[in-house]
């Protein structure tokens, strides 16, 4: 049975994607620890992260470098936050934040109702992030 990310990257689900290419996509969560909560997928189905080729771990971790510039950029963080936990949902996805203290580091303070206008604007900001980016290093 498909797993939620690959009905969400199959278009089955809503998602509201920051990046995609073929290999690794990248979509706001839907319970961000901060605004701009980023999980960037590889669209192949991989439960554990030690599982992983790691050419493939390789090409994840690169997408969640970028998006930690761009989450960095569009609002404003020092640092961008990653955790691979791995017990949501059972395919592979790395969890990038802006992240202001070590309190944005955890789960239990998430936001579980985010309003669609504030995830809107999230993946606004990250894709302009990006593009700034992109062209920067072009």
């Amino acid at each position: 049975m498909a797993s939620v990310f690959t009905k969400i990257i199959n278009g089955e689900l809503p998602g509201r994607f920051v990046y995609e290419d073929d290999d690794i996509v990248a979509f706001l969560t839907i319970a961000p620890m901060t605004q701009g909560h980023t999980l960037v997928v590889p669209r192949a189905e991989i439960d554990n992260w030690q599982d992983v080729e790691p050419a493939v771990f390789s090409r994840v971790m690169e997408v969640s470098q970028l998006i930690g510039k761009a989450v960095c950029q569009a609002f404003g963080a020092q640092r961008a936050g990653v955790i691979i936990a791995g017990l949501e949902v059972p395919h592979l996805h790395v969890h990038v934040f802006p992240a202001y203290n070590l309190a944005d580091f955890g789960f239990a303070h998430v936001d579980n109702n985010p309003s669609a206008e504030s995830l809107d604007a999230a993946q606004a900001k990250i894709k302009a992030a990006l593009a700034d980016l992109q062209s920067s290093a072009s």
